[in-house]
């Protein structure tokens, strides 16, 4: 029997919808919301993300300012780039584009953000905030995972959630959202010893650890939902996951395909943090 997939295109799109309809009835209220992304150097990874981004932010109706930056740009021009944007009453999300050329610090730049607009959710107040249960800006990719698992319907309190990867951007902050739903966390990583015995414990299992098709049925629990945050290139120019899907699909509940599975929700919850970034701002959260 074959697993059900959870379409993150579809859950996209249904999230889209109601933000596209709140964005309207804001803009008549004299609120756009805006959000400006930062792009140095000509990554074409990174300029596919930007182009996608400006896309989402003119079918939603956002306000979107995209700077182009040179390669050669110093760490000092982006920061007083940064902080324009800070003082920018029209914009209400700031995003600067990672990774950055190698002379310019990431954190220093990321710490230059404004709190309160920091959209992708990785400025250390907004990082402590999460590990504390506060109120924050959540990052991107793993609130996506959570929206998806929750549009199975099934229920994360109380089961055994394994993630893969420990990652600041996808694997801590998973594991730390995973936990305000009550589930139970293990995670797995490079030094992990037994791993294949812990993720055959696991009701729900995150794969973020940045190897084709590491996961085959072999490290699954039957039943067990599976989300796939791995994004790889193959040699023959095809993109696959962290989990070999063909082998998984046959044992698995509910799982993720790549592409199409949790890459949409990225962009998406980006959008839904720059809408409620600019009701906060506004006075109108």
């Amino acid at each position: 029997m074959t697993a059900p997939i959870i379409s993150g295109k579809q859950v996209s799109e249904e999230i889209r919808a109601g933000l596209r309809a709140e964005v309207e009835a804001l803009v008549k209220q004299g609120l756009t919301p805006g959000l400006a992304v930062i792009l140095v150097g000509e990554d074409p990874a990174s300029q596919v993300y930007v182009r996608n981004k400006e896309k989402a932010c003119h079918d939603l109706g956002y306000y979107s300012e995209v700077h182009r930056l040179a390669a050669s740009t110093s760490q000092e021009e982006l920061l007083a780039l940064v902080d324009k944007l800070n003082r920018q009453a029209n914009i209400h999300g700031i995003l600067v584009q990672l990774p950055l050329p190698r002379h310019i610090d990431e954190k220093s730049v990321i710490d230059a953000i404004a709190v309160e607009k920091d959209v992708d959710g990785f400025h250390p107040v907004n990082v402590g905030n999460l590990v504390i249960g506060d109120d924050s800006l959540l990052p991107c990719t793993p609130a996506g995972v959570i929206e998806l698992i929750k549009r199975t319907g099934i229920e994360m309190s109380g089961k055994h959630a394994v993630v893969i990867g420990r990652s600041n951007i996808v694997g801590k902050p998973v594991s730390l959202l995973l936990q305000r739903e009550n589930a139970t966390v293990t995670m797995c990583h490079s030094r992990t010893a037994n791993m294949k015995e812990l993720t055959k414990q696991a009701d729900i299992l995150v794969v973020a650890i940045g190897k084709a098709n590491f996961v085959d049925a072999s490290y699954v629990k039957p039943g067990a939902v599976v989300i796939d945050v791995g994004m790889n290139r193959l040699d023959n120019g095809k993109l696959a996951g962290d989990v070999d899907f063909e082998s998984v699909k046959g044992v698995s509940g509910p799982i993720t395909p790549v592409p199409g599975g949790v890459g949409p929700m990225t962009i998406t919850m980006l959008m839904n943090n720059t809408l409620i970034a600019a009701k906060r701002l506004g006075g109108l959260a």
